[in-house]
């Protein structure tokens, strides 16, 4: 019988593409990681790596090893929820991700909700860039998570999550108001990005979402920004538009009481929220108790 936990880390080999990347994420040495590897070849009677200069690369056999993991993950979190539905009482530590913006607007009132519903739940939240939830889903630091991309740059599947549709936002270009009748204020047939192609940008951190789909916005517009500020939280970004600093975008979540030095333009462009969950946990009692309670949040939040 294979090692459900050596295929764990054949799995992640495939996703990271280095023993040392996926010695990391487990907190491993790369040295442990290499024997438990070598015993799963060794359980599974055939060879499963293979050299390709100094990386180590799978074979077919193992890419078809990996395919069945994720079949048995699913499995093993369905089976979970079957046991977590047959017990009296929801009660049990629920880890909730979400980006700041969710944290301040729709998890609220959620927690609230859930909190009234299943007081034996313990609510634990934690703040993340949508780049790293899927790996905190994967690895089990998170239980439920909100995730986010953009419309002109859709994540693809992950074939360890499933998810549900949340929410639908229009995301604005924001423009110094002062800058009304200038080119980062142009809302012409051409957009009001490539309005904005001489203006001072205020993005995201490189290795976050936002920063990767503020470039894309711009190139698909036919220019790359130059960058003035980075800033990872959409208060500071309004703010810096606010003072003049440059132009940023801005999803409608972010926005609570815009300042009246800034000026919003709305954009062909949205962003896209859901709650993801590992693949089979689906139907566990406290994935289904966050999901309605964030679909709650949602619609009394867009009301």
């Amino acid at each position: 019988m294979l090692d459900v936990r050596r295929l764990i880390l054949l799995r992640d080999l495939a996703r990271l593409g280095t023993i040392a990347a996926v010695a990391q994420a487990h907190g491993y040495t790369p040295s442990a990681v290499s024997q438990q590897l070598a015993a799963l070849q060794r359980e599974a009677g055939t060879r499963l790596l293979e050299r390709t200069g100094r990386r180590v690369g799978l074979t077919s056999t193992a890419t078809a090893l990996v395919q069945h993991t994720e079949v048995i993950l699913a499995a093993l979190e369905a089976a979970d929820a079957t046991v977590a539905a047959a017990r009296t009482g929801l009660r049990g530590r629920v880890r909730i991700g979400a980006f700041p913006s969710a944290v301040r607007t729709l998890l609220p009132a959620a927690l609230v909700t859930l909190a009234r519903d299943h007081p034996a739940l313990d609510l634990m939240i934690s703040e993340l860039d949508p780049v790293g939830m899927p790996a905190a889903l994967r690895s089990r630091r998170l239980d439920v998570a909100l995730l986010h991309d953009y419309d002109i740059a859709p994540t693809p599947p992950d074939p360890a999550l499933d998810s549900i549709a949340l929410l639908e936002e229009t995301v604005f270009l924001a423009v110094p108001r002062d800058a009304a009748g200038s080119g980062a204020a142009d809302d012409t047939a051409a957009g009001p990005i490539s309005g904005a192609r001489d203006a001072q940008w205020i993005i995201g951190s490189p290795g976050t979402l936002c920063h990767s789909v503020a470039l894309h916005a711009c190139q698909l517009a036919g220019f790359t920004p130059a960058v003035r500020h980075h800033a990872d939280d959409f208060t500071a970004m309004l703010a810096l538009v606010a003072a003049g600093q440059g132009v940023a975008l801005i999803p409608q979540l972010a926005i609570a009481q815009p300042s009246p030095q800034v000026q919003l333009l709305p954009l062909p462009m949205r962003r896209r929220t859901r709650v993801a969950y590992r693949r089979g946990a689906g139907g566990h009692p406290a994935v289904i108790a966050c999901v309605s309670a964030l679909r709650s949040a949602t619609t009394a939040f867009l009301d």
